[in-house]
């Protein structure tokens, strides 16, 4: 199920009419295994994505445990919407995001704390992010070690940014929100002559 203005949810953050949303923009959020569609990253997030023109959409994983089994449920809820597509995802969620990013386009990613290497996780499948990655991780994460992010990021060429937190990243909230808004901007911005962004081999 995927949660969002297209299909409200009790859970769901009520969304301020004088936002400026832009038909055709998406930001889809994927949480991670502890947590539900609608947390306190998620809701804070879908926040800045609005005052940038995003309509927000949070999925709702939580009778679902096998990986594989999120991403599919990401393919088919992200199939369901049309135009740019920001994935955002959590713990878990990142995982999810980055491992089905052969399946589908998406203009952007965006990472928090992303269980990418963990034992008894799927191996990520060979392919290509063909969108820029922004990568967020607490230096005092004791769930996800902020080295897997520094591995991702080296390989792929991501923007890293390691904050003084923990697997929650609750007390960086504000930079966070900071970090994606710059995220969101940058995504309209023209690419660098001579530079290909978006290409990251996974």
């Amino acid at each position: 199920m995927i949660q969002g203005e297209a299909n409200s949810s009790a859970d769901a953050p009520a969304a301020r009419r004088s936002d400026p949303i832009v038909r055709g923009r998406h930001v889809v959020f994927s949480h991670g295994r502890e947590s539900g569609p609608w947390g306190r990253k998620i809701s804070a997030l879908a926040e800045v994505a609005r005052s940038e023109g995003y309509e927000p959409h949070s999925i709702d994983y939580r009778e679902i445990d096998d990986p594989r089994g999120r991403g599919s449920r990401l393919v088919d809820c992200s199939n369901e919407l049309s135009g740019d597509l920001v994935r955002v995802g959590s713990s878990l969620g990142g995982f999810v995001a980055v491992s089905s990013a052969s399946l589908m386009h998406a203009r952007g990613l965006f990472l928090m704390a992303p269980a990418l290497y963990l034992a008894g996780l799927p191996e990520l499948r060979p392919g290509r992010l063909e969108c820029p990655i922004a990568v967020v991780h607490g230096w005092h994460d004791h769930v996800v070690p902020f080295t897997d992010s520094i591995r991702f990021a080296q390989s792929y060429r991501a923007a890293l940014h390691l904050l003084d937190s923990d697997h929650q990243l609750h007390n960086q909230m504000r930079v966070i929100q900071y970090l994606f808004e710059y995220f969101l901007i940058a995504l309209d911005l023209p690419a660098l002559v001579g530079t290909s962004p978006g290409r990251r081999r996974i």
